[in-house]
């Protein structure tokens, strides 16, 4: 069954969600975190829900500032804001009686999913999908410096997912990104913490992955799909890393319930 819902952040925005629970009766939730410029029925979540749920696991998935249904102009978002939503999404699984909590995060939500378990104690396994590390990096990669002066020109980037447009995106969300660097933050993360990337992850630098392998101080697992990209467009690729995430989910998850 699912139910949409609206919750707010610790700002006053509206967030829109759904949450998703299987036939009978659980205490045992994964919280999904969509990636830049997505929202919370991509392809990976709602995959990633069909399969936990059949395995009676809930899912929560929630569409970041200015993404999807919720609040606010897209240009606005900074990864700050993205991780006080992901804490108001957590506060409220809390509070409807759901106490076993992962929390899943695809490429920008890896990054909030990392930042905000390192700042909780009540997550029992983290999943991270080719996670964003530091996006500062990134985005000076892609970039180059003539693009970044660009963007701190007009406040806009070319879009990343491949679309012909500029993004309004303000480049106070760069500066923000400087500040979010998140290998620091994974030092303090103890929980079992699964990352699944391609080698062939053509947007986060494998070496990032690799990097925050490790600096994670808990039961840490790093699969590297050799033919994969970062969309995971080959469906065989799809399906081991959705399938990865969801087992990993049940193992810790239910199994330990």
């Amino acid at each position: 069954m699912e139910e949409a819902l609206t919750f707010h952040d610790s700002y006053g925005h509206g967030v829109a969600a759904i949450l998703s629970t299987p036939d009978g009766p659980t205490t045992c939730l994964a919280v999904l975190c969509h990636g830049f410029l997505s929202g919370k029925n991509s392809a990976t979540n709602r995959t990633l829900t069909r399969l936990v749920n059949e395995q009676g696991l809930a899912t929560f998935r929630f569409d970041f500032f200015g993404q999807g249904d919720s609040d606010g102009p897209f240009e606005e978002i900074t990864t700050t804001l993205a991780v006080h939503q992901t804490q108001a999404a957590l506060d409220l699984v809390i509070a409807r009686g759901y106490d076993r909590i992962g929390l899943v995060g695809s490429s920008f939500g890896g990054l909030v999913a990392i930042l905000t378990t390192a700042q909780r104690r009540d997550i029992a396994c983290l999943a991270l999908k080719c996670p964003v590390v530091d996006f500062a990096e990134e985005l000076r990669l892609k970039f180059g410096p003539e693009e970044l002066a660009r963007w701190q020109a007009t406040n806009t980037i070319p879009d990343i997912m491949g679309g012909k447009d500029r993004v309004r995106l303000r480049y106070a969300f760069y500066e923000d990104c400087l500040r979010q660097i998140a290998y620091g933050p994974a030092e303090r993360i103890t929980v079992p913490t699964l990352i699944v990337q391609g080698e062939r992850d053509e947007c986060v630098p494998l070496h990032q992955s690799q990097r925050l392998h490790d600096a994670l101080k808990g039961p840490k697992r790093l699969d590297l799909l050799p033919n994969a990209d970062h969309q995971f467009t080959q469906g065989e690729d799809f399906c081991q890393m959705t399938t990865s995430i969801a087992n990993w989910l049940i193992t810790h998850l239910a199994a330990s319930a």
